[in-house]
């Protein structure tokens, strides 16, 4: 399991693979729902970096191979 996985919270950054490139993203929602995780979670895709448009967006939680700032509770 990722570092920080349970400890994502709006505005985290995340780098997901749903591109086929290893793209920056930042989490517009919390992946906790009710006792459980979220299988998909909404995000920000910064794919103007890879040259595409940058778009919000569902990304299942698999995709996600990095928490780039976990916030501890």
């Amino acid at each position: 399991m990722i570092k920080g996985f349970k400890n994502i919270k709006k505005g985290t950054e995340l780098y997901t693979k749903q591109l086929g490139i290893p793209t920056r993203a930042i989490a517009m929602e919390s992946i906790r729902q009710g006792k459980g995780f979220k299988k998909t979670l909404l995000v920000d895709v910064k794919a103007s970096e890879i040259g595409l448009f940058d778009e919000c967006g569902s990304v299942y939680v698999d995709d996600i191979i990095a928490v780039m700032n976990p916030q501890e509770d």
